[in-house]
């Protein structure tokens, strides 16, 4: 199952310049493991200010496209029953984050989330982000669907 932008769109509430993923690669039969993928583009706006002479992509935008990675397995995890409710994914926690290698424009970040499970409407899951197949970040990550109005 590969799922584009306009699909990440219906799933996420997130919208330029915040939405930080790009294509849904795969997702397992069981929904429980999905890959997402991240094209890092000069133009976005956090290089104009975040080490313009050696643009980095700031650690904590990583972990936000991480937590987008994991809201949208989660969406894609849910019931009919309850996708017909209004609700969403907030992020609620993140634990044991560790940051191996600088994110820079030209690098496609590949995310792999890994549903552990879940608890009174929140979600527990693993996540790494890769480069070329090398680690730059690593963590867990808490969502928690609430409703909203």
């Amino acid at each position: 199952m590969t799922v584009n932008i306009n699909d990440i769109m219906k799933l996420l509430p997130h919208r330029y310049p915040f939405l930080l993923i790009d294509r849904i690669l795969d997702v397992n039969e069981d929904k429980s493991v999905a890959h997402v993928l991240k094209n890092v583009t000069a133009n976005e706006p956090q290089f104009t200010g975040h080490f313009p002479e050696y643009p980095v992509m700031p650690g904590v935008l990583i972990i936000e496209a991480m937590a987008q990675a994991c809201a949208a397995l989660a969406m894609l995890r849910m019931t009919e029953e309850e996708k017909a409710q209004k609700a969403l994914f907030f992020f609620a926690g993140i634990d044991k984050v560790r940051f191996k290698r600088v994110v820079v424009p030209g690098d496609q970040l590949i995310f792999e989330c890994k549903y552990v499970k879940d608890r009174a409407n929140i979600g527990w899951y693993e996540a790494t982000a890769t480069v070329d197949g090398q680690l730059c970040c690593s963590a867990e990550l808490m969502c928690a669907r609430r409703p909203v109005e």
